[in-house]
C-alpha cells in the first residue's frame, strides 16, 4: 500500500508531519483491512489551511465555505465497499508501474483538524484519524447523505478508530 502525504499548512502545528504521517498511514492500513479490499491500494493526502480547503471546496463542489476533510474517489462504486466490478472491467484505475489501485485523495484542513479537536475535548492525533477514517470510508464509496447510511458510516468509522486506539477522550 502506498499513501502520499504532502504538508501544504505551511504554519506552526502540534504535531510533526512525521507525527501525522504516521496516524494516516495508521488509519489508511485499517480502513483497506476492515473492508476487505483485495488489492494492494494507493492514497495521497494533503494537509492545507482553512483558506486552501475554501478554495477546494467552492472550485469542486460549488459551495464556498471551509470544511474539516474533503474527498475525492477514483472509483464509482455499484455497492460502497465492493470491488467485484473491478474485476470485470479495464477502467484505467491501477497505477500502471505499481499496479496498485488508484483510490484517490483526501485533503484534510488543520487549522478545522486543531479546532475541532479543541471544541471535541479529544486530542489532534485522534481527530486526524477520524478525519482520515471518514475519508477513507468516502473514497470506498460509502457517503451520509441519508440517514442510515450516516449511522453505518458512523459505526465503521468508530470501528476503525477503536481498532487503531484513537478514542475520543484521547488527550495526548
Amino acid at each position: 500500500m502506498s499513501c502520499f502525504i504532502t504538508d501544504e499548512y505551511g504554519k506552526s502545528c502540534p504535531l510533526s508531519i512525521d507525527e501525522m504521517e504516521k496516524i494516516v498511514r495508521d488509519v489508511v492500513d485499517e480502513a483497506v483491512s476492515y473492508v476487505d479490499c483485495p488489492y494492494e491500494c494507493q492514497v495521497e493526502v494533503t494537509f492545507v489551511t482553512d483558506d486552501e480547503i475554501r478554495v477546494l471546496n467552492r472550485e469542486q463542489r460549488d459551495i464556498d465555505r471551509v470544511t474539516d476533510v474533503l474527498s475525492f474517489p477514483m472509483l464509482e462504486y455499484v455497492t460502497a465497499g465492493d470491488f467485484a466490478f473491478l474485476e470485470n472491467e479495464d477502467i484505467g484505475c491501477f497505477e500502471p508501474d505499481s499496479g496498485e489501485l488508484l483510490l484517490g485523495d483526501i485533503v484534510i484542513s488543520l487549522d478545522r483538524a486543531m479546532a475541532q479537536a479543541e471544541e471535541y475535548g479529544h486530542s489532534l492525533k485522534r481527530e486526524i484519524a477520524f478525519l482520515t477514517a471518514h475519508s477513507m470510508l468516502h473514497l470506498f464509496g460509502y457517503d451520509h447523505m441519508e440517514d442510515a447510511e450516516r449511522l453505518e458510516m458512523e459505526r465503521m468509522q468508530e470501528e476503525i478508530l477503536l481498532k487503531k486506539g484513537y478514542v475520543r477522550d484521547e488527550n495526548a
